[in-house]
């Protein structure tokens, strides 16, 4: 029943007493500021380089661009980057993390989110968009940097939006049907064959025994605010589908991968009242997949 991380500079001179000394002196001067502009701008550049986002862990991470070189030496400028493209352009606070082109590559396949542009890079339309689904998901912190648990959040969302994976919550009859994904810890409503809910994220039972069971149910009892007995919590928008098993909304960071439920099915906030105006007593169960490391 009830549970139990987180996703991302410097300056300095001097004059002579005698003029000639002095106009020697300026030149040294002169020479120096020069050479120091250009190691700056140099410096600059490699910085960025260095800041943009390496290849991704996750799958579908495919390596990513790198800032355009700097002009040649002595020419004291640095090549423009092309418009929309330079990390300069993204908001301080908002670099583009090591799933960036994952990320990206994932978000493309959601409704909502397909405007993001795949090419690894970060920019600042980009980050407004990753930190609207990290807000909408429920990641911490909604920074808008594509760090691994974004990458695998939208990774779950991305496969079980495909056909073939919705494929397998197949039963007979109309009506609504919630099925969850233990495989990919997601869930979705399907009503007279069409999609009216999700894909969303859950998270289902632990190991230990705590497993949630597989198998086609329906839900037979629910309320708004359920007591947990044996775990001595509230567990708002319950609904009851195998014994003491349901949805309810979770009271902890859904995110956590290394916990996991008693065997329910725990929901965002949002997720849990959606799902609660979407179904209800009667609506069936179908269960299926296994949640990795269980």
């Amino acid at each position: 029943m009830g549970v139990f991380s987180h996703d991302g500079h410097e300056e300095g001179q001097m004059a002579g007493r005698r003029r000639p000394w002095g106009a020697i002196t300026m030149g040294v001067v002169a020479v120096a500021v020069a050479v120091g502009a250009g190691a700056y701008v140099f410096g600059s550049a490699r910085a960025a380089a260095a800041q943009q986002p390496l290849p991704g862990a996750a799958a579908g991470a495919t390596g990513a661009s790198t800032s355009p070189d700097p002009a040649p030496s002595g020419s004291g400028k640095a090549t423009p980057s092309p418009a929309g493209t330079a990390e300069a352009a993204v908001p301080p606070g908002c670099l583009g993390g090591d799933h960036q082109r994952a990320v990206e590559t994932a978000l493309a396949r959601l409704d909502g989110y397909s405007s993001v542009a795949v090419d690894g890079v970060q920019t600042a339309p980009d980050c407004e968009l990753i930190k609207k689904f990290q807000t909408r998901y429920g990641i911490s912190p909604a920074a808008g940097r594509a760090g691994p648990t974004t990458a695998d959040v939208a990774r779950r969302l991305a496969a079980s939006a495909d056909a073939d994976e919705q494929g397998r919550c197949r039963v007979r009859g109309t009506g609504t049907t919630i099925c969850v994904d233990l495989t990919q810890q997601t869930a979705w409503a399907i009503r007279d064959g069409a999609l009216v809910w999700g894909p969303t994220v859950v998270r289902t039972g632990m190991g230990g025994g705590y497993q949630t069971p597989t198998g086609t149910y329906e839900i037979y009892s629910r309320a708004e605010r359920e007591w947990s007995v044996p775990y001595k919590v509230w567990l708002p928008y319950w609904q009851a589908f195998n014994g003491g098993i349901g949805f309810h909304e979770t009271t902890t960071y859904l995110h956590d991968g290394s916990l996991g439920s008693h065997g329910c099915v725990n929901l965002l906030h949002a997720d849990a009242v959606a799902l609660w105006n979407a179904a209800g007593v009667g609506a069936t169960v179908k269960v299926f997949g296994n949640r990795p490391g269980t």
